[in-house]
């Protein structure tokens, strides 16, 4: 292994770097933001000496760019230009116009535990808690912080510790995170049994498992909402298991409210009205998917069933927070007018916008960047773990390969604000389909500008 040599001038450039409050002080920001700003400029200068590099310019320029940069949030608004409408990695469903408000007007002091009338402690279940029964048929609801800790939280509520919770092979699915079914059953203290294969599970196979546990069982249905078994597959629908005689959690996952579904694309996945009418004990879901709404997850059940997951200890901890509720129980109260949801929650209208709409945006947004873009065909995606198996295919606004599409994509997003594309076949693609009309305008200013520094 050799001995580091620095470049000959290295010494004499690096006495030349000044003292990290020298730089400060010439910075117009907080002392501590300043000193940051100062630290990382000559921290930078100093390993481009090191590396034999030239500088990128004065330090107290780049200290003035750091300033600039440590002011900005770090979670900020960005534009989703992909087609992936429940973009998991940029906050999945965006909220209605409606939740929007009520999550800022919670955003001080709420009733969030407190009964107006009696003026005694309340609920923060009770905000809902009505509007979910109403819109699923269930005895009684609440609510937890994501859809993991309902069925989480589900197990450990209705399964004596150790007792068998009975999942079908072809269920035990791995969703976001690396996060497995067969973990969350272990960390709520219930012991899984499996049944079935991973393609076909029959009504028999849960009859032997419930036989040999007793009274002590409880079954576990998980909707492969990421996924698809394809081919010679059989599985047991819920109505059938409900008839067991045991306890039946069903996660359904995206949060679909209503059978029939509010739209044709979404009849492959199960509704929570379903399975509540079929009997389970308690149905779980994400609010942040198919639903809409803000991250969080629902529980609808058996009125036992849900006091019990109220009572158990691991409630407070994984329980709701205000700003969500408020989002959510706005989502719900839009849900009230089917009809009207589909054009106010944006999940539900990104997935329902027609060719001629999209075609519109499509051409607006291609007009305003320039002769450089090109209309093509490409299809877009539910994402968030739903309804893996749907293309939604429209037009796309593509820009020219000569670009480079890396490059360019990393300088969208570099704009403000940050606009997200999709690369296919070496080309940057902006999707209209989860773009707003107001939102064209900043996507060809962020294009422009993005080409015109190539």
């Amino acid at each position: 292994m050799g001995i580091r040599s620095d470049p000959p001038d290295a010494e004499a450039r690096l006495s030349e770097l000044p003292a990290v409050h020298e730089v400060a002080a010439r910075l117009d920001a907080p002392h501590r933001l300043a000193v940051a700003a100062a630290r990382r400029a000559i921290e930078e200068h100093r390993a481009s000496v090191l590396n034999g590099l030239p500088a990128s310019g004065p330090v107290d320029d780049r200290a003035r760019e750091l300033v600039a940069e440590l002011k900005r949030p770090s979670l900020r608004r960005v534009i989703n230009a992909t087609g992936v409408v429940l973009h998991t990695n940029l906050g999945r469903a965006p909220l209605a116009a409606e939740a929007r408000r009520a999550v800022a007007e919670a955003a001080g002091y709420s009733n969030l535990e407190y009964e107006l009338e009696t003026g005694e402690r309340g609920t923060r279940h009770g905000h809902v808690e009505s509007l979910l029964c109403e819109l699923t048929g269930a005895a009684a609801a609440m609510l937890v912080n994501n859809g993991a800790s309902a069925v989480l939280l589900a197990v450990a509520a209705l399964n004596v510790p150790g007792q068998p919770v009975v999942v079908s092979r072809g269920q035990l699915v791995e969703i976001g995170g690396g996060f497995r079914i067969p973990e969350v059953i272990a960390y709520s203290g219930a012991r899984l049994v499996e049944v079935g294969t991973t393609n076909r599970t029959r009504l028999a196979d849960y009859e032997r498992a419930v036989a040999a546990a007793g009274e002590g069982a409880t079954l576990l249905r998980v909707h492969q909402s990421n996924f698809r078994t394809l081919g010679f597959v059989e599985e047991v629908e819920i109505e059938a298991l409900c008839q067991l005689g045991v306890p039946v959690i069903d996660d359904v996952g995206s949060g679909v409210l209503s059978d029939p579904a509010p739209l044709p694309e979404l009849g492959d996945e199960p509704a929570i009205s379903r399975s509540v009418k079929a009997g389970a004990a308690i149905v779980c879901s994400s609010a942040d998917k198919l639903l809409g709404g803000p991250q969080a997850g629902l529980m609808v059940g058996s009125a036992e069933a849900i006091a019990a997951a109220r009572q158990h200890p691991l409630a407070r901890a994984l329980r709701i927070d205000k700003l969500s509720l408020a989002g959510l129980e706005a989502t719900l109260r839009i849900y009230r007018e089917p009809e009207r949801a589909l054009t106010a929650v944006p999940a539900l209208a990104m997935l329902a916008a027609g060719q001629a709409e999209l075609q519109r945006r499509a051409e607006t947004l291609r007009t305003a960047i320039g002769p450089e873009a090109e209309i093509v065909r490409a299809s877009a995606r539910a994402g968030g773990g739903s309804l893996p198996l749907l293309e939604l295919e429209g037009p796309v606004v593509t820009l020219p390969e000569s670009a480079g599409a890396d490059r360019l994509a990393a300088a969208l997003r570099r704009a403000d604000p940050p606009v997200i594309a999709r690369i296919r076949d070496g080309r940057v693609l902006l999707d209209p389909r989860t773009l707003t009309d107001s939102e064209v305008d900043e996507v060809a200013q962020a294009v422009r500008t993005a080409l015109g520094q190539q």
